[in-house]
């Protein structure tokens, strides 16, 4: 299943969440569970929560652009190292890099059942072109 699961995760982050409304049902078990673990604290989010999560996203940003450095598979699990950039409605002619996450999610039923992701800031000590080189994608 790893080959499968790896390419459901792939496809799931190269996936259009701004402008395509059918992601989250197309690529999330209706039972999923992701718990999180960011600089504001520890979220348990299921999934109407994530659907109005981003909803909230499509409000907010313009556009939104991902950079996976790690993609790596084993079984039923898929760990995604990645960081998020994202143009803002008020200035789309920039774009900001928001966040790093790691996330390892479990692939149940051919979709994204579970997942437990830990995320912070991008700060202006980021060391992007040491730490970002593509491992396993």
């Amino acid at each position: 299943m790893s080959n499968k699961a790896k390419e459901l995760v792939r496809d799931f982050y190269r996936s259009d969440i701004l402008k395509d409304e059918t992601v989250l049902e197309r690529f999330f078990h209706p039972e999923l569970e992701l718990i999180w673990n960011s600089p504001i604290g520890l979220s348990i989010l299921h999934y109407d929560e994530l659907v109005n999560f981003f909803g909230e996203i499509r409000r907010t940003y313009y556009d939104l652009r991902l950079e996976v450095s790690h993609l790596l598979a084993d079984g039923d699990f898929v760990t995604i190292r990645y960081k998020y950039y994202v143009r803002t409605m008020e200035n789309p002619d920039e774009e900001l890099g928001i966040a790093h996450f790691i996330a390892i999610w479990e692939v149940k039923d051919g979709k994204i059942f579970r997942g437990h992701q830990v995320s912070q800031p991008v700060t202006d000590n980021d060391d992007t072109n040491k730490s970002y080189h593509r491992i396993k994608v």
